[in-house]
């Protein structure tokens, strides 16, 4: 492979399909249960520094997790379909240049983190451990989607200690700021990310099981559509139980059953298991997050 000397503005381009600009579904699935927990943690809007902290900082790290991730994956997103004309992996962005963009954008996304309080900073840490840590976990972990699970979920807790946190500097802050109810949404979250991360493994099934590459759909066989659904109904109803015993109403619940229709289409849609069905159920999965998220701010502003 060669590398190309760019203009700015071809160097542009080349940074913005690095962090897949023009594909907004990544950051989204990010986005809509961070601020489910945002509107939780503050019964109801939670003002617009906490809002813009959290979606340029989801987006911020969204773009910056990426960076990494097509750095680890870059042998193997060659012989993949899908993925062999990244701009890391195809040859016409350097490896190092890569490193220093994600670089570049996890310390603003920290500059962000750094205006709200320290059970919220001590927790970014963490996030940004198990961010760096998924690429890797596809080579030793049978379903590396639950590492990511956990990625895609810390922005429920981080929310939650953002409005609820102190001052002190110290460990036990963060269980004092972040309830129970928060890690309990967190791992809800988790299964939803199951389903939509095992949805996009299945349309690499092919490609992954050639080069070695670890995923759930792998794992889970002749079961990954049986899976993905239980995962779905595993998130949705724990999640509306927990909204209920939080006090969430009608309004809350309505964004849940719309939720579950979709995942009833999803299911449509993978259980031929079809590369473009597979892959249209998964750039979908931010629908369901937008109609719990939407569900839960209206209950809470109809109060």
């Amino acid at each position: 492979m060669s590398t190309t000397t760019a203009t700015p503005s071809g160097k542009l381009r080349l940074y913005l399909d690095l962090i897949r600009w023009d594909r907004p579904a990544g950051w989204l699935l990010l986005l809509w249960p961070t601020l489910s927990a945002l509107w939780i943690a503050a019964d109801g809007f939670p003002g617009w520094h906490l809002l813009v902290v959290f979606v340029l900082g989801t987006i911020l790290m969204r773009s910056a997790g990426v960076c990494v991730n097509d750095v680890a994956d870059r042998d193997f997103d060659r012989h993949v379909k899908r993925t062999a004309y990244r701009p890391v992996t195809s040859g016409v962005l350097p490896v190092g240049e890569a490193l220093l963009v994600g670089a570049v954008l996890a310390l603003l996304a920290f500059a962000l983190v750094l205006t709200t309080n320290p059970a919220t900073i001590l927790l970014s840490f963490v996030a940004l451990a198990v961010a760096i840590t998924y690429p890797y976990a596809k080579r030793i972990v049978s379903m590396p989607q639950a590492v990511l699970g956990v990625a895609f979920s810390f922005g429920i807790p981080m929310a939650f200690a953002a409005v609820l946190g102190g001052a002190a500097w110290k460990w036990s802050a963060v269980a004092d700021a972040v309830p129970p109810h928060a890690w309990w949404l967190m791992l809800s979250n988790l299964f939803w990310v199951l389903a939509y991360d095992t949805e996009y493994a299945m349309v690499d099934r092919d490609d992954d099981m050639r080069i070695g590459i670890q995923t759930s759909a792998l794992t889970l066989g002749r079961f990954d559509v049986a899976a993905v659904m239980a995962f779905y109904a595993i998130y949705l109803v724990s999640w509306a139980l927990i909204g209920r015993l939080l006090g969430l109403g009608l309004w809350f619940m309505a964004g849940m059953l719309v939720a579950a229709a979709q995942t009833l289409w999803h299911f449509a849609l993978i259980r031929g298991r079809s590369r473009d069905g597979c892959f249209k159920a998964f750039r979908m999965n931010h629908w369901v997050g937008f109609a719990v998220y939407a569900g839960t701010a209206v209950d809470l502003a109809l109060r």
